[in-house]
């Protein structure tokens, strides 16, 4: 993974730029909808393409839950991502979350 800064503001210090990621580029800022347990509740695929969504957020211990680790192996090896199917990149946290 790589970003590369594009462009900045130098009032409000935002920042325009792209994230390389092993499945593509995504340009930033950028509309990130989050793959709970490795689907976007509430959208279907069809509906991410049109509201441009090129990059989906998930989590890894989720993942690990369900399906499993053994189902994210086999995929892996056969060449599947999670959202590979329709061009949507994915990226993954690690799954930690913070303390009470």
């Amino acid at each position: 993974m790589r970003f590369k800064i594009e462009s900045r503001d130098a009032e409000s210090h935002a920042r325009t730029g792209i994230l390389t990621l092993s499945h593509g580029e995504v340009e930033t800022p950028v509309f990130m909808p989050v793959g709970t347990a490795g689907s976007v509740k509430g959208m279907l695929p069809s509906q991410l393409e049109q509201v441009g969504a090129r990059i989906i957020l998930g989590n890894t211990y989720h993942l690990f839950l369900r399906p499993g680790l053994e189902v994210i192996r086999l995929c892996r090896m056969a060449g599947q991502y999670s959202h590979g199917q329709w061009g949507i990149s994915d990226f993954f946290s690690p799954g930690t979350f913070p303390g009470g």
